[in-house]
């Protein structure tokens, strides 16, 4: 039978309406390639390359499908650099440091890969991938012309139905319904307060009675029942991130596979990780300094400043320090490859809504 709903599928040109979560750092050009050949929308994830990587991560794509291919990148507003604070934060997590016996990293923290700008831009131009997504909003008004110029179709994310309202107002193609159970950074851009933020079912109900554009349902999906309530809310795709994390494309650590395919993972948004909102498994650094608190270092500043704890830590087999990004819906029990999971997820759906 049809899906029910196939203006995703014509708008870019793919056969399931499953939409690969890009995941910077722990997804790449091999788990891209397995779900466009699958027939979904496999993305590259750019906000942590550079544009020769970005170059290069597109052509290893189009050398092995000629599939549609997602390009994300992040669109956060640099924070000025703030020592003081910093410094603060360095000297409240000291014992850390003594304990593991590493030093602190010096001051300032590095900032890591600049928001989308002019450098992206232009490999965009050059590029000419089919979609282009963004998180934490959109570029401005110049740039994102610039994007549309190309052909490609604009996608970004939603976490409130004022944020969606704005998205279409500016143009985007389609927007990403992200709930709260969805794992990874919040791509909250007008709303401050990750307290208030809706579940998947209201955000996704919500947002499809806001706008005319087709809406990408995202958070706690990673099951084909999952996938037949998004599309019975009004959705005509979804997006889908933790259940490809334990596939062996996923660049996930061993440790972060292990974590997510524990039984009965807990899991909590937090700041102290990276210094925005994200949602990940407990681990002893967020029971201990957050899992939420102001003091920490604006984003991404956070995660260099535990980077020298993380990687002691990890070496020793433990995860205390590490982000291990996790949503709250269900892992999927069998390690199967990319394609494989999308093919199972969309049969399963497909029987169901059938």
């Amino acid at each position: 039978m049809p899906w029910p709903d196939t203006r995703l599928l014509d708008l870019f040109g793919i056969e399931l309406p499953i939409v690969q979560a890009p995941m910077a750092n722990f997804a790449g050009v091999e788990m891209g390639i397995a779900v466009a050949e699958a027939g979904g929308l496999g993305a590259l994830p750019c906000a942590a390359l550079d544009p020769d990587h970005i170059r290069s991560g597109v052509a290893a794509f189009r050398a092995h499908t000629q599939k549609p291919i997602n390009c994300n990148f992040f669109c956060h507003i640099e924070t000025p650099p703030d020592l003081s604070k910093d410094r603060a934060w360095l000297e409240r997590i000291a014992p850390y440091f003594a304990e593991l016996g590493v030093e602190a990293p010096p001051l300032p923290l590095p900032q890591g890969n600049p928001p989308f700008g002019e450098r992206d831009c232009a490999a965009v131009e050059a590029l000419r991938p089919e979609i282009v997504s963004f998180h934490f909003g959109l570029p401005p008004a110049p740039l994102r012309a610039r994007v549309k110029a190309t052909g490609c179709k604009i996608l970004s994310t939603a976490t409130s139905v004022r944020e969606a309202r704005d998205l279409a107002a500016r143009g985007v193609d389609a927007v990403i319904a992200q709930g709260a159970e969805a794992g990874g950074h919040r791509g909250m851009f007008l709303e401050t307060d990750v307290a208030t933020q809706t579940g998947t079912v209201a955000l996704v109900r919500g947002i499809c009675a806001a706008v005319r554009i087709p809406v990408i349902a995202a958070g706690g999906i990673g099951d084909g029942r999952a996938i037949a309530a998004a599309f019975a809310l009004g959705a005509s795709a979804v997006q889908i991130g933790t259940a490809y994390l334990l596939c062996p494309e996923a660049k996930a650590s061993a440790l972060h596979k292990e974590a997510l395919a524990a039984p009965g993972r807990e899991t909590a948004i937090t700041n102290v990780l990276t210094g925005r909102p994200a949602r990940g498994i407990v681990n002893r650094f967020m029971r201990e300094q957050g899992p939420i608190d102001a003091a920490a270092p604006a984003f991404p500043l956070a995660r260099p400043a535990i980077a020298p704890l993380r990687t002691k830590a990890e070496a020793a087999g433990s995860t205390d320090f590490s982000p291990l990004w996790s949503g709250q819906g269900p892992a999927p029990s069998a390690r199967v490859s990319a394609g494989d999971l999308t093919h199972r997820l969309a049969g399963d759906a497909l029987a169901l809504l059938g």
